[in-house]
This record gives C-alpha cells, sequence and structure tokens, in this order.
C-alpha cells in the first residue's frame, strides 16, 4: 500500500466519501432527511479537498489526489442521490421510473467525472474556470435540498434530477464559482439546512428553500442563456 501517495486533501477526499456511504446508510433504514443531510454536507467537504490542495501547494504528480476525489464524488454525488432519490420517490405513480431516472443519476455521474478527468489530462487550460457539463455536486445540492425543503414533490423531484443528469454528460460551459461571498453564503445555508428540526420548522425550511432556489437557477443560467444567444443569432439572419 503507498500510502506515501496520501496526504491533507485526500483524507478530506475520504470525509467525503464517508458522508456519501453514511448517507446510502441512512437511506437504507429509511432517515431519508438526514441521508438528505449526509450527502449535503458532503458537498463542503468535496470543496475543502481542492481548497486544502491549493493553499498547501500540493505536487499531485500521479494523480492519486485527482483520483481519490473522483471516486469519493461517485459515492457522495452519484451513488447517495440515486438511493435517496429512488428511496423517497417508491410512491411513484408510474412504475419503475424512479429506478431508471436514479440509475440515470448515477451512470451520467461516472461519464461526467471521466471526461472531466480526461479534459484535466489533455487540456488542463480548458477545465481551469468553467466546467464542461453541470458539476456533479449539483445533484447532491438541488435533491439534499430539495427534499429538505417544504416544497419537495416526488413527480418534480424525478423530473429535475432526470434533466440534471442529462445536463451533466451535456456539453454546457458552466463557470467555476470562484466568488468567496457566494460560496460562504452557499456553505453556511448548507449548514443552516443541517441543522436539528427541532429548532424551528420555519427556520428549518428556509436555508433549504434558498438552497435549493440557487442551485437550481445555476442549473437552468447556463441553458437558458446558450437557447437565447441561438434565438438572437437567428433573428438577425431573418
Amino acid at each position: 500500500m503507498h500510502l506515501k501517495y496520501i496526504a491533507l486533501p485526500d483524507l478530506i477526499s475520504l470525509i467525503n466519501a464517508s458522508l456519501g456511504f453514511l448517507a446510502i446508510i441512512m437511506a437504507a433504514r429509511g432517515d431519508l432527511a438526514l441521508a438528505a443531510k449526509f450527502i449535503l454536507l458532503a458537498v463542503i467537504f468535496d470543496f475543502l479537498d481542492g481548497w486544502v490542495a491549493r493553499k498547501t501547494r500540493r505536487v499531485d504528480q500521479v494523480g492519486f489526489g485527482k483520483n481519490i476525489d473522483s471516486l469519493s464524488d461517485v459515492i457522495s454525488f452519484g451513488v447517495a442521490p440515486g438511493i435517496l432519490l429512488y428511496s423517497a420517490s417508491t410512491s411513484s405513480s408510474i412504475p419503475y421510473i424512479n429506478i431508471l431516472v436514479s440509475l440515470l443519476v448515477v451512470l451520467c455521474g461516472i461519464i461526467r467525472l471521466s471526461r472531466f478527468n480526461v479534459l484535466s489530462n489533455s487540456a488542463p487550460s480548458l477545465s481551469r474556470d468553467k466546467f464542461i457539463g453541470l458539476p456533479i455536486p449539483s445533484t447532491a445540492l438541488i435533491l439534499g435540498s430539495l427534499y429538505l425543503s417544504n416544497i419537495f414533490n416526488i413527480t418534480f423531484s424525478l423530473a429535475i434530477m432526470g434533466v440534471a443528469s442529462i445536463l451533466m454528460v451535456s456539453n454546457f460551459e458552466y463557470p467555476k464559482i470562484k466568488n468567496p461571498i457566494l460560496l460562504l453564503v452557499g456553505g453556511l445555508l448548507i449548514i443552516l439546512t443541517c441543522l436539528p428540526q427541532s429548532i424551528s420548522s420555519v427556520i428549518f425550511n428556509l436555508p433549504a428553500n434558498f438552497l435549493f432556489i440557487l442551485t437550481l437557477l445555476y442549473l437552468i443560467m447556463v441553458p437558458f442563456m446558450h437557447l437565447y444567444a441561438n434565438f438572437r443569432r437567428s433573428g438577425r439572419k431573418c
């Protein structure tokens, strides 16, 4: 076992994976709210591993850190949301649709991460300021916040997660959010969303609602702008 490859960011990535695994266990036990919270918390540690790697100026010559990060993301943002979506939608009126959409989340997540690793190796400048396709943590933010909000609906959840899965493997270019204020607000909303529900049902729902709306805007912003630009170009031609 080559422990010499493991650095501090990798340990943080393993916390991300652990939270994803715990989310799967909680979903299997029927505690879907706790599963959603674990998935959301995994997003924070997914951000932290990259932040720590940059601050410590880690040199990952063999790609160990990138691979352990991607494998952790598959668990926390692919498999765990898929299991949560399936568990939350077992009463869906359309037979097997919840299984198909949940599987789609997992498969598109795997393809998304594989493509990201290939692009970061072959064209590192291309992936420096933008993502090709919706970043996979968005699935965790969308589903986790939606389930913990007071607007959760099975049909809507299946639809939005199906769209998010397709967008993950699309060629739309999503901007990387680097604004520290936006990142701080996002992290604060996640923490507030994960507070015990007994504090206040109103306080409990509001952060989840805001987090879902912000993530949903990020999801639809790029396709909308792309369609609008195409519409304007076609209008000029006419």
